[in-house]
């Protein structure tokens, strides 16, 4: 049995990635009905979306003391939308807390790499409550909601 039918078997839902030229692969996703370009980040440890989209995406956000560091940035101011719609693929989860962050390093070094500049970030937060599993080799991610049972084959 293949891996993919295996985990149809198991309830997982297949998200098709595109690899970029910097080697991240990217997918779209919605927020509050908004489609948006996103990169998976197995590094990072939030999910989250740019800073200044925060109308786009229909967010409501809150100032945190937390600083966020990553792509060669320290000490990045964040805030925090709660109760957002979030959809990848067949998959919703209807109360994720989402980090806004200024995304404009990520997507400097992605521009000057000649590929389009992302409005967010899904990361191990999304990717372990998805119970993710990636195929690298057919650039696949699959996802299903933890409260989804897993059942024996």
């Amino acid at each position: 049995m293949n891996l993919a039918t295996f985990l149809d078997k198991k309830k997982y839902k297949n998200i098709p990635l595109i690899k970029t030229k910097t080697g991240h692969f990217e997918f779209k996703a919605s927020i509050n009905g908004v489609k948006g370009r996103f990169i998976l980040d197995t590094g990072a440890s939030n999910t989250c979306v740019s800073l200044d989209l925060e109308e786009h995406f229909h967010l409501s956000s809150k100032e945190t003391e937390t600083k966020a560091a990553g792509a060669g940035a320290l000490d990045i101011e964040t805030k925090i939308a709660h109760n957002v719609e979030l959809k990848i693929g067949k998959i919703r989860w209807n109360d994720w807390d989402l980090v806004l962050i200024d995304l404009s390093h990520v997507n400097t070094a992605l521009t000057q790499h000649g590929v389009k500049s992302v409005e967010g970030i899904i990361g191990a937060d999304l990717l372990n409550d998805g119970c993710a599993v990636i195929d690298y080799k057919k650039q696949v991610l699959y996802l299903k909601h933890k409260s989804t049972p897993y059942t024996k084959s």
